[in-house]
């Protein structure tokens, strides 16, 4: 009888339940507590009006000049690596005093790539191998004025390595340098020349020995000099690395190809000129320092040295389309080569405007030919150094243009290396 009773009682209370549910869902939602449909609705124009973040608008006419160091010594004995430490911080100096902004390397990428501004003169400071003086005596200068560095090391040349002797950075002060902000880049393996076809030091169990190596024996040595010394940067020190510079400035298109592979953004040589906006990321040179050729350092400085940011942008073009003779990057057989240039594309050439300047010469007196538009000079002395750079700037509709490019010179055409007596 109690269930009996109980079960109308039931149906009478759900039945009342029901219609307030049913008022409730009747009445007007407030605009807070809308609907997922509603919501959405009303939130898509918001999404839609949220403007793109676009990129700034850089300085294309800046101009950045990139040392390479290797060795601070006290007594120079190997003048073409070191130079002394007061020699190195009077030039970190003259950076400062004549208004020339040091920049990181990685400040210099982002300007390449347009995500970045950078002052109109700008450097950047590298060093090169993996000497401990690079920790216990340039480093202390470079903080002094506040300058960033970056170090491109060759992994078997760190102290513990089949090439790291008793004057050779260690893996610990690498990481100190690192956790203070230091950039630190790829140098190969054991710093030597990369291409096909020359005999090479192998190491096999810290054993050396030269070999010969082609084919499939040559593109394992390679892959380990190119990819494996990267690798090992980066699990050592736990960074990124996204530059090469290659030894002695010796490469081809197959290194370039490796290393654009492995993931480098960048290309660094020996082959001293003013980058630029346009100059390609696997071939940008610095201008090594060497306590033998004092004259680079303030050269390099007097290129850029009458720039300012206020005055006339010098507008540059890419040697590859100015048919260069020889072409950029070309290493030559004669220390007596005839430079051209083809300025035909640039427009109309003032023909009184048009100068060459040649690395070891300065200005010289170059023939330009106004209907062909073509810039040429036959070197009449030999050329001493191993690398040339040619620089040339003309005015084209009232405003100054400028290329500049740089060729190698075969050892045994170099004046400061005389020729091997024939062998009998």
């Amino acid at each position: 009888m109690i269930r009996f009773a109980i079960l109308p009682l039931l149906l009478a209370l759900n039945l009342s339940m029901c219609k307030k549910q049913q008022a409730v869902t009747d009445k007007p939602q407030p605009a807070g507590n809308a609907a997922p449909e509603t919501a959405a609705a009303t939130a898509a124009p918001v999404v839609a009006a949220t403007p793109k973040i676009k990129k700034p608008v850089v300085d294309q006419t800046a101009q950045v000049l990139i040392f390479c160091y290797h060795r601070l010594v006290d007594k120079i004995r190997y003048p073409g690596t070191e130079i002394t430490p007061a020699a190195f911080e009077a030039q970190m100096k003259e950076l400062k005093d004549k208004g020339i902004t040091v920049i990181s390397m990685q400040d210099l990428l982002a300007w390449k790539r347009g995500e970045k501004n950078i002052p109109p003169r700008s450097a950047v400071v590298t060093f090169d191998d993996g000497w401990k003086s690079q920790y216990e005596v340039a480093w202390p200068i470079l903080k002094k004025y506040g300058y960033p560095v970056t170090l491109f090391i060759y992994t078997e040349g760190v102290r513990g390595g089949a090439l790291g002797g008793g004057e050779a950075i260690t893996w610990e002060q690498l990481a100190d340098m690192r956790d203070n902000g230091v950039d630190i880049q790829a140098h190969t393996a054991t710093h030597q020349d990369l291409r096909e076809g020359h005999s090479v030091m192998v190491i096999e169990d810290r054993k050396r020995s030269k070999k010969k190596l082609t084919g499939a024996d040559y593109e394992k040595w390679v892959q380990n000099e190119v990819v494996g010394s990267k690798e090992l940067l980066e699990q050592r020190l736990g960074i990124k690395v996204n530059c090469f510079a290659v030894p002695f400035g010796n490469y081809n298109e197959h290194v370039k190809e490796l290393a654009r592979n492995a993931g480098y953004e960048a290309m660094f040589t020996v082959y001293g000129q003013p980058i630029t906006f346009t100059s390609p990321m696997d071939s940008i040179g610095r201008y090594a320092i060497e306590a033998n050729k004092p004259k680079v350092f303030a050269d390099a400085v007097n290129m850029i040295g009458a720039s300012s940011g206020g005055g006339t942008a010098v507008a540059e073009v890419g040697s590859k389309d100015l048919t260069t003779q020889p072409a950029d990057g070309d290493t030559v057989r004669t220390a007596t080569p005839l430079i051209k240039a083809n300025l035909s594309s640039v427009g109309q050439i003032e023909p009184g405007s048009v100068q060459m300047r040649v690395s070891g010469l300065g200005l010289v007196p170059a023939n330009f030919d106004p209907k062909t538009g073509m810039v040429s000079y036959q070197v009449p002395q030999k050329l001493r150094d191993k690398t040339c750079t040619v620089i040339v700037s003309a005015k084209s509709d009232g405003k100054k243009v400028e290329t500049h490019w740089t060729f190698g010179l075969e050892e045994a055409t170099a004046a400061s290396s005389p020729a091997a007596a024939p062998k009998k």
